[in-house]
């Protein structure tokens, strides 16, 4: 029997000092070996009440860009599992071709129905990148980023 249905919002992403500008970032992530995953950032999400998930809204933003290449190709994707589990792609797969040295602003946001792997509470949510040519790619996490999850509780 379901009780309630509620809502749960969180903004679990670049905490820490303010800044001048009043916009916060996660710390910059480099990527190492070229055409392999690295995680910028990753959070868990748990509601102070926990029940059946229905489903989660995401509004995510991240900025990219080489380090020094004007050449470098940078792939990214964010991905959520539940806590411990595996990763499920929220997107496909996007890439930056000849990506440059200025910092390109992206937001994925839209609903996202549960499925295997990430169907329960609590969960965790990160963004993965990865770049074509060695020691080039470079990311952060905006701190207007968030996660609303609707869920059954009973």
């Amino acid at each position: 029997m379901v009780l309630a249905v509620i809502e749960h919002t969180e903004y679990p992403f670049a905490k820490g000092e303010l800044t001048a500008d009043g916009i916060q970032w996660s710390a910059e992530v480099d990527t190492t070996t070229a055409n392999t995953d690295v995680e910028v950032e990753r959070v868990t999400i748990k509601p102070p009440a926990l029940g059946e998930m229905i489903e989660v809204e995401f509004g995510l933003t991240a900025a990219f860009r080489a380090v020094s290449s004007a050449t470098a190709d940078l792939t990214y994707k964010w991905q959520a599992r539940n806590k411990g589990g595996t990763w499920v792609d929220l997107h496909s797969a996007v890439t930056k071709a000849d990506i440059g040295t200025s910092y390109v602003e992206e937001t994925r946001s839209g609903r996202f129905k549960a499925v295997a792997n990430f169907d329960s509470l609590p969960f965790e949510v990160r963004l993965v990148i990865q770049c074509d040519e060695a020691n080039e790619g470079r990311a952060k996490v905006k701190n207007s980023s968030y996660v609303r999850v609707k869920y059954s509780a009973s």
